[in-house]
């Protein structure tokens, strides 16, 4: 195969992949000036990660013998001037791996968030891109291009501009395409006149709002102000001859921090039934009693009787979620001569407000005659409760999820920034109108958020627990805060206004050109061909989020603020759905017709196809991928391959948060893998379709490849299920490379058969890094394996086998995710895996999960480690399993390939029972592992003795296999689970028994 006459880009050789990850993981508790804080926008990519990446894209290798000789000179001038400043050490760069060293830790360098406004990092990184562009071939003064299709929340093209290219970003869906106009024009465009007029006309808005609406948030007679209005939804108790209205309040605990506590007492009262409330303050664990509500279903304090969970849905659904018929419980004050949060029962002053403004607004509903309803009465009935669970409770209409007051306010907030456009151009300062009615509709949508009856208090920090959108659905809240929008706290108008406008002056410090935004698909690009330098993106990963639904709760609300200025944007009631690249829900997966697996990877195809279409022959692509899903994994890059992509680089960077609530199943690497590819193409943009590689050398030089990689990733701290992802992509740059490869007798060889090779190659190179310096050769298949397994989930996370329920996790979401994704919850304790990724670790091992009944239990789609506390039976036998009983204390939710973990302070999942008696036959175990289980089981049933017989005279631990895997099992299991504390405690008898 001849190779392109093209310099290999920066990215395409090397990385710092370390560095870059610390200041991605830093940024996400980044939020003054942050983009995050424009507007809500789901799985967006972290800046440092996008500006690193992009800038190594771009830039040619100085070491590459291809790479022009005038960037090289330009490179080195501008090194040289960067590095060697007065206050710091000289640098020496007189040989091109020099140069690369220096431009590869000034990439490392901008990445940090504090360099990204800096002057001397933002000129550098513009002259290099400039001149890399020119040296490649663009024409002088032009910028290189670069196309983010699927430019969702902005960070990549707005990397793309402060780098100094130019940005083309384009997206299916209007909210995305409003958020890139303020990122990528307005801003540039303006400078500083947008923020100071978003601040001018914010304070407009807020003082117009307060004179309209601030008899509906009162302050108390003795001057303090409510800060937060606590309310929970209600039902009749079923119980019999009950009928107690019982309010759904998941926690009673207003305020539990160590120096303070406040909590809610019930007080039954069968006669009038009703359930009393009052407030305890200085409030002790033991006096405060659990909640009403748990996992849907509600427990009557007067009677006792839980109404199931289908009953407590039908009674809301029969009140549209019960929102407006909710029961106010607490108000949260502020003092100006005090400090902290005051906690008080409603009084009929508070009830009376409410119930003006609900007169109030349906005074103005009736007045009401614009083209679309007042408040946003759209149906919510199509959308799967994977993704909005408010149908199932009767909340039909996007109304329905607001209060009456909430629903008052937005709707006026909404009419004064139709109103503000007009303003604002008699001020004299005509042309910044329709950006800045566009920033003052996100402001009211970042309200919204925070304003819906999907919102909780949390007590550990006695604020408002985030927003409507926790996590990446709508969940049902049965307990929920409304906040104050005059209340001088965060997520009030002035806090949001304030936020917006640090945003936007960060924005103009580092932007010097605009981009272009566009509403388009990703599989009909509007550019021509080998029209693009650079092709970056981050599609959609199947059903991982469904952007279109979930931003539909903001359409709602822009399509009256700002539909008259974007009739191209909102031409229809929702956004648009039906070419949408994604699978609907996990139920849809493999469904006969719709947006199932066959609909997004067929798309999906298409849009690489464009990619590599507007492509020049000497471009460069990265797309970013974060599937734990092998099956994802291979559809991806069967996409890639197809569409006449050759994978020439693979790079994990740490781009998400150590804890996160997701489902079963979903992409939630630590890392982002960014593929790096190149067209698969001639120098006059056609295909290359005559390259033929040969099966024999491909499987020659994969563990060579493997073998490479793997130790650099342990370097850098990529392990577990990130560094057999990271692996895919130096696999595929072999296979990738040619326009097929065929096997002696002529057979092509297709991608699914090579990567089972791959897999293989990855597990047993795996397996080296896992016992680094141990001999593996003695080790049974079941010992690699379960090695194998736990490392694959728990070497990023070093953390336990469970996870508590926080105070944002959904109570309702069981049986209906058991709909959903056809998987039963409640499972039980183990180590889970998709079983196509444990069977491809497995076979490379020479594993067989299948044929492991007494270690793996394989159920569907998914694939259970066993604990070490069910192999009992196995281990002893059934006599001495009854001798050994292991006692559950409490089981935290189970950890999946994919899901996080959480700080392991309350989650010991598995708790030993010392009273073992009567004697049994200790035998040893068929393999080793079996007799480190027997081992782990006897330490934790504290047979003491029993563990000395079988270790020393019974002879397992006289077998140094034994204790190598032992120890390795101990860096392997999560920090607080159960299994780590066995295994430590026999590691600990080593000694005193002269073993």
């Amino acid at each position: 195969m001849t190779s392109p006459p093209y310099p290999k880009r920066l990215i395409e050789v090397d990385l710092p992949i370390k560095k870059i990850s610390v200041h991605a993981r830093r940024e996400k508790a980044i939020r003054h000036g942050h983009i995050s804080t424009l507007h809500i926008w789901w799985a967006r990519r972290p800046l440092a990660a996008c500006r690193a990446v992009i800038c190594a894209a771009l830039w040619p290798d100085p070491a590459d013998q291809l790479c022009p000789e005038s960037f090289k000179a330009e490179a080195k001038k501008q090194m040289m001037q960067f590095w060697n400043q007065a206050d710091t050490e000289s640098r020496i760069i007189n040989h091109p791996l020099e140069l690369r060293t220096a431009l590869l830790d000034f990439i490392a360098d901008f990445a940090n968030w504090d360099n990204s406004t800096d002057m001397r990092y933002l000129n550098t990184a513009r002259a290099l891109t400039q001149s890399a562009h020119e040296a490649l071939g663009g024409k002088p003064g032009s910028r290189p291009l670069v196309v983010d299709p699927f430019a969702g929340g902005g960070s990549i093209p707005l990397e793309a501009l402060r780098t100094g290219a130019d940005a083309y970003a384009s997206d299916l869906n209007p909210v995305a395409v409003l958020l890139n106009k303020v990122l990528l024009e307005y801003i540039p465009k303006y400078g500083e006149l947008l923020p100071d007029e978003v601040a001018k006309w914010g304070k407009w808005m807020k003082v117009e709002a307060e004179k309209e609406l601030a008899e509906y948030y009162p302050k108390d007679p003795g001057g303090a102000t409510p800060i937060a209005y606590l309310w929970a939804r209600t039902i009749t108790c079923e119980g019999p001859g009950c009928g107690v209205e019982v309010p759904l309040i998941r926690s009673l605990w207003l305020a539990k921090k160590s120096n303070r506590s406040v909590a809610l007492q019930l007080i039954p009262n069968p006669v009038e039934k009703r359930v009393d409330i009052e407030i305890i303050r200085d409030a002790k664990a033991a006096e405060v009693k659990s909640g009403t509500v748990k996992r849907g279903s509600a427990t009557c304090p007067c009677c006792g009787y839980t109404t199931p969970v289908a009953s407590v849905r039908k009674q809301l659904k029969a009140r549209h979620g019960g929102t407006e018929d909710a029961r106010m419980f607490c108000v949260v004050t502020t003092k100006t001569s005090e400090q902290g949060r005051f906690y008080r029962l409603p009084t009929q002053r508070d009830l009376d407000v409410v119930r003006r403004a609900k007169e109030e607004l349906e005074r103005r509903k009736k007045a009401w005659t614009g083209e679309l309803s007042l408040v946003p009465s759209e149906s919510t009935t199509h959308y799967h409760t994977f993704v909005n669970r408010g149908s199932i409770y009767g909340m039909n209409t996007w109304d329905n999820y607001f209060t009456s007051r909430q629903l008052l306010s937005l709707s006026y907030l909404v009419n004064l920034v139709n109103k503000v456009r007009n303003k604002s151009i008699s001020t004299g300062n005509k042309g910044v109108e329709i950006p800045l009615q566009t920033c003052l509709a996100f402001i009211v949508d970042k309200l919204a958020d925070k304003s819906s009856s999907l919102c909780r208090w949390k007590s550990s920090a006695e604020y408002m627990a985030g927003n409507t959108f926790s996590r990446q659905a709508l969940p049902m809240v049965f307990d929920f805060c409304e906040t104050n929008l005059f209340g001088d706290v965060t997520g009030d108008i002035n806090s949001e206004v304030v936020w917006l406008e640090k945003m936007l002056r960060h924005g103009c410090s580092s932007l010097d050109h605009q981009g272009h935004v566009e509403l388009a698909s990703a599989t009909s690009h509007p550019l021509p061909s080998d029209s693009v330098q650079g092709f970056v993106t981050d599609p959609p990963y199947y059903y991982s989020v469904q952007y279109a639904d979930l931003s539909d709760f903001f359409y709602v609300w822009l399509h009256r603020s700002l539909g008259a200025l974007y009739p191209e944007l909102f031409t229809t009631q929702f956004t648009p759905k039906n070419d949408e690249i994604i699978v609907q829900s996990p139920g849809h997966e493999f469904a006969a017709e719709g947006k199932n697996k066959k609909f997004y990877e067929s798309r999906m195809h298409v849009a690489m196809e464009e990619g590599r279409r507007i492509l020049a022959p000497n471009g460069i692509g990265v797309i970013v991928f974060a599937n734990t899903s092998t099956s994802g994994w291979e559809t991806m890059l069967q996409s890639l391959v197809e569409s006449g992509w050759v994978i020439v680089g693979s790079w994990p960077i740490d781009t998400e948060m150590a804890q996160r609530i997701l489902a079963q199943n979903r992409s939630v690497l630590a890392s982002s893998i960014h593929l790096v590819c190149r067209p698969r193409e001639t120098p006059d943009g056609s295909v290359r379709s005559d390259d033929v590689g040969d099966w024999r050398d491909v499987l020659h030089e994969l563990p060579i490849r493997i073998h490479e990689w793997m130790p650099r990733l342990a370097a850098e701290g990529v392990v577990g299920a990130d560094a057999i992802f990271a692996c895919l992509g130096p696999a595929l740059e072999i296979y990738s490379r040619y326009s097929r490869v065929e096997k002696p007798n002529g057979e092509q060889v297709l991608l699914h058969e090579y990567l089972e090779k791959v897999w293989e190659t990855v597990a047993r190179e795996a397996l080296t890094v896992i016992f680094k310096d141990v001999d593996t050769s003695g080790f049974e298949e079941d010992a690699r394996l379960t090695a194998m397994w736990l490392w694959t989930l728990f070497a990023n996370s070093g953390e336990i086998n469970g996870v508590a329920a926080s105070e944002q996790d959904d109570d309702d979401t069981v049986d209906e995710d058991e709909k959903s994704t056809g998987k039963k919850s409640g499972a039980k304790s183990g180590f889970i895996l998709d079983y196509d990724t444990a069977r491809k670790i497995a076979q490379g091992l020479g594993a067989h999960p299948d044929e492991m009944k007494t270690l793996v239990d394989v159920k569907g789609d998914t694939a259970r480690l066993l604990p070490v506390s069910e192999r009992a039976q196995f281990l002893f036998g059934k006599q001495g399993v009854t001798k050994i009983p292991i006692v559950a204390k409490r089981k935290g939710k189970q950890l999946t390939l994919g899901e996080s973990t959480g700080d392991g302070a309350d989650d010991a999942v598995i708790s030993a029972k010392a009273s073992m008696e009567g004697d049994f036959d200790l035998v040893l175990g068929k393999t080793v592992l079996d007799s480190v289980h027997q081992s782990m089981l006897l330490f934790g049933a504290g047979r003491s003795d029993a563990l000395k017989t079988f270790l020393v005279d019974n002879g397992a631990g006289k077998d140094p296999r034994f204790w190598r895997l032992a120890q390795a099992l101990s860096a392997l299991y999560p920090k607080s689970c159960e299994e780590k504390r066995w295994v430590d405690g026999v590691l600990a008898r080593k000694k005193g028994l002269g073993l």
